[in-house]
């Protein structure tokens, strides 16, 4: 694998397999991740606004069993991609656009493995 390969695995492994393990974390205990002092104490990122402005509880069942489905589906994509499955570039393309919601990190590293992405053929 070349330099850019390694960003894209390293990135998407980082932020899909953040959501697997927090989402995992939240259905089991109750809740996500959050700070525990300060300003934020408590709360979550900027990403629950968006998914609160659609409809979905950010602390339900539902958000929760999407972090995990996605960190999962997003994870075994870019194993694929890794491994030279013809079919994880485009794959992990959709994955990773479907990703952009996760703000502000996941937004961060989806954007730019869309533009590694974008600069490699095949």
């Amino acid at each position: 694998m070349d330099w850019k390969n390694w960003i894209i695995v390293i990135l998407v492994v980082f932020t899909a397999g953040w959501m697997l393990f927090d989402g995992s974390r939240a259905l089991i205990v109750g809740d996500y991740i959050t700070p525990k002092t300060g300003e934020y104490a408590g709360q979550l990122g900027p990403w629950s606004n968006l998914v609160q402005a659609i409809g979905i509880e950010p602390r339900s069942t539902l958000m929760k069993s999407i972090f995990v489905a996605y960190g999962s589906i997003a994870l075994a994509i870019v194993v694929c991609f890794a491994l030279g499955q013809s079919w994880g570039r485009p794959a992990l393309i959709v994955a990773c656009i479907l990703g952009l919601w996760f703000l502000p990190f996941g937004t961060i590293a989806n954007i730019i493995v869309l533009i590694l992405l974008s600069t490699k053929r095949g």
